[in-house]
């Protein structure tokens, strides 16, 4: 392989496997930065790419955690430098003119860019993206745990920290997976009494390794039921797409509690209207965060000694890492 090319996993055809290749190292255009990319988790937001959903150009490399040093930057860039420690997640960048980004919401930008889907993301040796996509790494956080904690770990601390729970109150995690592994690690971190919610009591042990103050089998009855006889919740953070579940985690919120739903199922959420009146409780969703937001719960991350679960694979087993990924204990990571 010469030094202007590279490896890279690439969706070709929608819904088939991913295919490893060889392509043209990307060079930096103005207002961007190239990254050497040296971790990248693997998510289930790659089948958007790979089912060729929401309008992207196939063929495209998908992979939206992205852990790295700045390999190169482009006319214009003032923020970056080469060697810096650099991490790009799902938000790929800003329009910086709509309504939404003039108001500082940047997450919900009119034009906002999703890496991996509206150009190319991380299952390869380098990406590149606008300055603004990328979020500083810190020194005590490797590679392989940084790539995780752009998406699964954004996505958890944001919802948390914006919750509306305080110190000493309870907060529940409901599933110990990719995303609920961190989201009992960091709610443990903020300060609240953490539930973990799961099921069956395998992972019972490893919650409470991780922070978690009381576990609720879901297996064993209804686990709104079992929240409210703990006394209830003032927030409860859903990592499962299973809306039955999540309906039923409704009962278990103390009056002005939320159910914040951070994964999709398919079916609506059928919940009591007088739940809701009653108590003033609510159901909200939350989506991701841009590159500040990933910069501060890696930061937070390091402080506190958040950590996620990893699993390292070759770039080249892409499609087979992605096929078992809900096997991995708990984030599975490619390494270029």
């Amino acid at each position: 392989m010469s030094a202007a090319t590279m490896r890279a996993v690439q969706v070709v055809e929608a819904g088939r496997p991913f295919v490893v290749t060889e392509l043209p190292v990307p060079e930096p255009g103005p207002g961007q930065v190239r990254v050497r990319v040296r971790a990248c988790g693997v998510c289930g937001g790659e089948n958007i790419a790979r089912l060729g959903l929401l309008g992207v150009r196939l063929p495209r490399v998908p992979g939206h955690e992205i852990a790295g040093e700045v390999d190169a930057v482009g006319p214009g860039v003032t923020a970056w430098q080469p060697g810096d420690r650099a991490g790009i997640g799902w938000h790929g960048g800003s329009c910086f003119v709509c309504d939404h980004c003039r108001q500082g919401d940047f997450t919900n930008c009119a034009d906002g860019k999703i890496v991996g889907v509206s150009y190319d993301g991380g299952y390869a040796e380098y990406a590149v993206a606008p300055q603004d996509a990328l979020a500083r790494i810190p020194d005590t956080v490797p590679f392989e745990e940084a790539g995780p904690l752009m998406c699964a770990g954004i996505t958890t601390f944001n919802s948390l920290r914006n919750s509306g729970a305080r110190p000493g109150e309870t907060v529940a995690v409901h599933g110990i997976g990719g995303l609920g592994h961190l989201a009992v690690q960091f709610a443990a971190s903020m300060g609240f009494r953490t539930v973990a919610i799961n099921r069956g009591r395998g992972k019972e042990d490893v919650s409470r390794q991780l922070g978690a103050d009381e576990y609720i089998d879901s297996d064993e009855g209804s686990a709104g039921e079992a929240l409210n006889k703990l006394g209830g919740a003032s927030a409860v953070v859903s990592t499962v797409g299973h809306s039955p579940s999540q309906a039923d985690l409704v009962q278990g919120l103390r009056p002005n509690g939320r159910l914040i739903v951070i994964a999709t199922g398919q079916q609506p959420l059928e919940i009591s209207p007088e739940l809701l009146v009653f108590g003033r409780r609510s159901v909200t969703g939350w989506y991701s965060g841009h590159a500040k937001d990933s910069e501060e719960a890696m930061a937070f991350a390091a402080l506190k000694g958040v950590r996620p679960l990893v699993e390292t694979h070759p770039l080249a087993d892409a499609e087979n890492t992605f096929q078992n990924m809900g096997k991995a204990r708990y984030r599975a990571v490619l390494v270029p």
